[in-house]
């Protein structure tokens, strides 16, 4: 634990003693899907192709629920051998036998727009995921995956799939940890941020500004923002991801309290920049900036927040949402790096430099730390 410029440290299922009683807890409510296919050429090659993000249908939910084909951006290995129009894959689904067709599109920087079809129009794409996808741990950890990561890399409160990869700072709670968490009086909500594979892209450049965030696809029920509203000064966020979230919502009221009911984007889609925090003068508060979600979300007769946020939080950023982060360690040049010490007011050595002589576990299936705003 990191409070007043003090380390101090406990076992992970007393974290009730550490955050106060009316406390708002704020976890991310994603689930990872077993995104890795392997094709197998004729010639023998081995491609694997790594589903990142749907492009159509944009929407998660309805690319993994379809039955006649979605396009996927991937990453794609073993690129130059998938030179022919399609490959093949056949799957078992239950008594169901079916072939997966991937067709490699428009490439992108070291993506690939990627068609997939199949021959069975009762089988949705999700289906298809968790027949024969793989579930993509984090490539450090030097092994395959195995049937235990299926559960130990999900959340106990996983339930919406669209990740590539798990909030690990949600991985430390059980039943048990959240029922005490309840009993103490600390409330809890979710929200939704579907974690890429860009989150953990380096900063390879001296300055941060240059480094390029990812873009990310956020989902906010209305009565969490509501119940975010109402415990403004008490909110502890569960991972890197939930903080962007959070974060990302008082610019996107802002941006919504400057725009006429009558002129509400309909179709658009509230993007936040990353450089938006650090552009202009901000003065809304964040109860007003929340406000203004919350009368667009009632004037557009919606139940959920949609948007995308590219939010990079360093060094000068000013937390408006957060007031508890509890989170991983995480690797030097990283912008989760660049988060933590700006959430702690520059003083991450303090924390690094305990974890490391006193013998810490890093990353994602590593040890856990609550983070007090300095």
């Amino acid at each position: 634990m990191y409070r007043d410029g003090q380390v101090s440290e406990d076992r992970f299922f007393r974290i009730g003693d550490h955050i106060p009683q009316g406390s708002l807890l704020v976890y991310n409510n994603t689930r990872v899907i077993q995104a890795r296919l392997v094709f197998h050429k004729d010639t023998g090659a081995r491609i694997e192709v790594f589903c990142l993000a749907p492009v159509e249908p944009y929407d998660y939910q309805l690319s993994l629920s379809s039955t006649t084909g979605c396009v996927w951006k991937c990453m794609i290995g073993n690129a130059k051998k998938f030179n022919t129009d399609s490959i093949e894959l056949p799957i078992n689904i239950g008594a169901r036998t079916l072939r997966l067709r991937a067709h490699k599109g428009v490439q992108q920087g070291n993506t690939y727009n990627v068609h997939f079809t199949w021959d069975d129009p009762a089988a949705a794409f999700s289906e298809i995921l968790e027949a024969i996808g793989e579930l993509p741990i984090p490539p450090y950890l030097n092994r395959k995956s195995e049937e235990s990561d299926k559960t130990t890399y999900q959340t106990v409160y996983s339930r919406i799939k669209g990740s590539v990869a798990a909030p690990t700072a949600g991985l430390h709670f059980t039943e048990q940890v959240l029922g005490d968490l309840r009993r103490r009086g600390i409330q809890t909500t979710e929200l939704t941020l579907h974690v890429g594979a860009g989150t953990f892209l380096p900063v390879k450049v001296e300055d941060a500004n240059r480094h390029p965030m990812h873009t990310e696809i956020i989902a906010v029920p209305r009565q969490a923002i509501a119940d975010i509203q109402g415990k403004l000064g008490h909110i502890a966020a569960v991972g890197t991801t939930s903080m962007r979230t959070l974060e990302s919502l008082y610019f996107i009221g802002c941006r919504l309290a400057n725009i006429n009911a009558s002129d509400y984007p309909q179709q658009e889609t509230l993007h936040i920049d990353q450089h938006e925090p650090y552009e202009q003068e901000y003065t809304l508060s964040a109860h007003e900036a929340l406000q203004a979600i919350l009368n667009y979300l009632d004037t557009t007769g919606q139940d959920t927040l949609h948007a995308e946020t590219q939010i990079m939080i360093r060094p000068g950023y000013t937390f408006r949402m957060v007031d508890m982060l509890i989170t991983n360690f995480h690797q030097p040049k990283s912008t989760l790096l660049l988060l933590v010490s700006a959430f702690v007011g520059g003083d991450w050595h303090t924390i690094y430099d305990y974890a490391l002589s006193h013998g810490f576990r890093f990353l994602s299936y590593g040890d856990s730390s609550i983070l007090f705003r300095h």
